[in-house]
């Protein structure tokens, strides 16, 4: 991507957060429909958190989160929402500095798709720590979401990215049945780094 390219595509980012709904919009469904897999207490990760819905809801749980987005808008309005609660919103790019190994005891990735970081963001779980992830895919029924390829999951890749991590929760439907229900042009998954031996 060029250097005028990327100022574009930053300044669209930039402009959809400043104009765009708050937070309480909502965490994502692979957080929310497994909020009981979540440790009472421990260090938590949104990243590329946008605006910081799951931030919001891991911080509120009790978890000491971490939020980390490219966006200085996104993390303005975060740190406003984010008041009274043990949440660390921080203009990061995740690219160039992902998360150190063994760091996190929960991470949450949403409607992010950086293929090259995904090995760090298993690394970066602490023994007995969970992914959550959902993002994209490639088959889909609508036009929800990006047009790039690139950004959408290949079937199951989701499954063969995390293959070192014990997979708990995994769905993705495709175009399989009556595609006006239930959970189209996503994949979901919540997995685990076993505790040490």
């Amino acid at each position: 991507m060029s250097e005028d390219t990327e100022t574009d595509y930053r300044e669209r980012w930039e402009r959809r957060y400043r104009q765009g709904p708050d937070a309480a919009s909502g965490a994502a469904r692979v957080l929310t429909e497994n909020a009981h897999l979540l440790p009472a207490a421990g260090q938590a990760l949104d990243l590329a958190c946008g605006l910081g819905a799951n931030a919001l809801f891991m911080a509120r749980r009790g978890l000491h989160t971490q939020a980390w987005d490219w966006s200085r808008e996104a993390v303005r309005r975060l740190e406003a929402a984010a008041q009274g609660l043990t949440l660390t919103a921080q203009v990061r790019d995740v690219v160039q500095a992902p998360p150190e190994p063994r760091s996190f005891d929960v991470v949450v990735v949403s409607r992010f798709l950086e293929r090259g970081l995904l090995p760090a963001l298993a690394n970066a779980l602490r023994p007995g720590g969970l992914l959550f992830y959902q993002t994209f895919t490639r088959e889909r029924v609508d036009d929800t979401g990006p047009n790039r390829p690139q950004f959408r999951l290949a079937e199951n890749e989701l499954l063969e990215r995390f293959r070192t991590l014990r997979v708990l929760v995994y769905r993705e439907e495709g175009r399989v049945g009556d595609c006006r229900r239930g959970f189209r042009n996503e994949a979901l998954l919540v997995a685990h780094r076993p505790p040490a031996p």
